[in-house]
């Protein structure tokens, strides 16, 4: 019969409260006549209030009604629905008070203030008493949420008044790492030590722990989340309640870092201006144009006016954003965007391109460069980093463009891993076509790792920040060249006009190399929080060593030789280093592509490898003459 309250309608259950207003005023006016006179009252001493009590009962039904206590709800009846039921009682003590002045009661003198008081009690009392048969009503039919709140503060007491009412939620305590609060009881709710989280949540069978603590700091959060997670219950948090009101502001305290930060030089920021010579007017092409260095490089091209720009790209949605951008970019501009879908590694639809457009510049940034994954993926990284290099070039050779600008990375320098590798003989390739090519000028820039692009450690380091930590730097030892994406970019379109031919290397001026270690301390301090290691053990995040991955080294270097040659730039070196052959050259492209064709990759690596330290002991061999590749 119980569970048939659950299914009764609106007005139903505003009936059911009426009554229980009206039924209330008898039972409160003899619980007072039994208070003032000691005893209970006689039959007699009832019937001679019955005019008294028909007109308190027929008051209280219109006062009710007009002060709209049956609507409210029973979860919902608080201060404001409790002065309302005060108030119903006061009216109701002074018509009392008038019929006892009138002789009309025989009630004594104090009996409307006792009344009054006893009503007052009594509305309250009994709406929480149906309030809890309901729900244990509903536990008892439906699925119930068992939770504890983590954190017996101002927002966790507000969470559990607010819950108290909730019918399909039953609150089973708190949680505090406070040993002050450990076994009070706040809210009506017992103040657990959160060290035996484990064995309580296992005990009461939760399903889900709130976090409230709002001053707790983000990493820690995320902390005690990932713990309560591993234990397959769910996590939410919440922020205070005056953060949900507006009074306080909801602050993310991964505020970024600035890149020129971490870069330990001052940052490079002259306007492109004379870099624009062998740009303006052209149609220039960009290949790996969604990627981060090749979207940068549209972008800033963008500024030196070409006729048309290019854009090479495998990826469908990243050619899709790019472009989309660009034509945003180029509106008030003269330049035509056109988009390719097509690989590097496709000599037809790359020379297809070249002759439809009329291309005159090449800049080549598509490259396979996440060292750990192009190590796993040799035949892949092979493919696109050293033949999509050579299918590029050699088009552009054949095709009399005026430039092609060879986008390399100081992992080409005495390389160890396939990566390296395969960017080395990339420009071994492109150094090879320029010695055999009078028309087009070939060139190769050659720089650091790039703040901000894809597989940037400042990303991850922020990414492990939110997620509380902890930050992994491969060793304490390893460092890093650094320059800003939008200073790299600018150089390669400076390098692209300053080259003259004969496949040059130019090197950027990165500064001094970063510490990993150190950069990771700097975004987690920039972010808002605190080291912690053994000399402050309650900071926020701590960094730890996972070593080395393959093909990973210690330290990069930007030239084989320390001697650079000065540019017309101050940020542009050119490097002197000794080329293989051309007839050595013909043998590495052919036996590694045999390997690629036959799928097989330790072939590949073996035979890439080969030549690469051939290539090395040519350039470190005692008495060699240097010149340029």
């Amino acid at each position: 019969m119980l569970e048939r309250l659950t299914t009764l309608s609106r007005s139903a259950k505003q009936t059911i409260l009426l009554i229980l207003d009206i039924v209330l005023v008898p039972a409160s006016l003899l619980v007072s006549m039994a208070i003032l006179s000691g005893y209970l009252p006689s039959a007699a001493a009832i019937a001679a209030e019955v005019p008294a009590l028909i007109l308190l009962t027929t008051a209280s039904a219109f006062l009710s009604i007009a002060l709209g206590l049956p609507r409210v709800q029973l979860k919902s009846y608080e201060l404001s629905a409790l002065g309302r039921s005060a108030a119903l009682a006061a009216v109701l003590a002074g018509i009392l008070g008038i019929m006892v002045m009138a002789g009309l009661s025989a009630v004594e003198v104090g009996a409307p203030v006792v009344l009054a008081l006893i009503y007052t009690v009594f509305s309250a009392a009994s709406r929480l008493f149906l309030l809890q048969i309901l729900i244990s009503v509903y536990r008892q039919t439906g699925a119930e949420t068992r939770v504890m709140i983590y954190g017996a503060g101002l927002t966790g007491v507000q969470l559990a008044m607010a819950l108290k009412s909730s019918q399909d939620v039953r609150l089973l305590g708190f949680l505090d790492d406070n040993t002050v609060l450990h076994g009070m009881t706040v809210a009506g709710q017992t103040v657990y030590p959160a060290q035996r989280i484990e064995m309580l949540l296992e005990a009461h069978k939760i399903d889900k722990v709130l976090l409230a603590m709002p001053s707790l700091s983000q990493p820690r959060l995320a902390q005690i989340a990932r713990r309560v997670s591993r234990l397959k219950v769910e996590v939410q948090t919440l922020p205070s309640f005056a953060q949900l009101i507006g009074e306080e502001a909801i602050v993310d305290k991964l505020a970024p870092v600035l890149p020129q930060s971490v870069l330990g030089r001052e940052h490079f920021a002259d306007a492109l201006d004379g870099g624009c010579g062998a740009y303006e007017g052209r149609v220039v092409m960009i290949s790996g144009a969604g990627g981060s260095i090749g979207s940068e490089l549209c972008r800033q091209i963008l500024h030196c006016n070409p006729t048309k720009l290019v854009l090479l790209e495998v990826t469908e949605f990243t050619l899709f954003s790019i472009e989309r951008e660009l034509r945003a970019l180029a509106e008030e501009t003269l330049c035509q965007i056109v988009p390719v879908l097509a690989s590097v590694c496709d000599a037809r639809a790359v020379t297809a391109t070249i002759r439809t457009h009329g291309v005159n510049v090449i800049l080549h940034a598509a490259a396979y460069k996440h060292v750990p994954m192009v190590e796993r993926n040799p035949i892949a990284g092979i493919s696109n980093n050293i033949f999509g290099t050579l299918t590029m070039a050699q088009a552009a050779a054949d095709n009399e463009i005026e430039r092609f600008v060879l986008v390399s990375t100081d992992k080409a320098v005495r390389p160890i891993g396939v990566m390296g590798a395969t960017k080395r003989l990339s420009e071994i390739v492109v150094g090879d076509l320029a010695r055999r090519n009078s028309t087009t000028i070939f060139a190769m820039v050659r720089f650091g790792n790039v703040l901000g692009s894809s597989g940037s450690v400042v990303p991850i380091f922020y990414e492990q920040v939110s997620r509380g930590g902890p930050v992994t730097v491969t060793d304490p030892d390893v460092t890093r060249y650094f320059m800003t994406i939008q200073e790299a970019c600018r150089l390669v379109l400076w390098a692209g006009t300053l080259a003259q031919g004969s496949g040059e290397i130019f090197v950027l001026d990165m500064g001094k190399p970063v510490r990993i270690v150190e950069l990771a301390r700097q975004v987690i301090e920039g972010s808002g929080y605190s080291v912690r290691n053994a000399s402050n053990p309650d900071g926020d995040i701590e960094i730890i060593t996972t070593g080395l991955r393959d093909g990973e080294k210690l330290h990069e270097e930007l030239s084989i030789h320390q001697k650079l040659a000065p540019t017309a730039h101050p940020k542009l070196s050119r490097a002197r280093e000794v080329a293989l052959s051309e007839f050595e050259i013909a043998r590495a492209l052919q036996g590694l592509r045999s390997a690629v064709d036959k799928g097989d990759a330790n072939a590949a690596v073996e035979e890439m490898m080969r030549w690469v330290k051939r290539d090395l002991v040519a350039n470190t061999a005692p008495g060699v003459a240097t010149g340029d590749l």
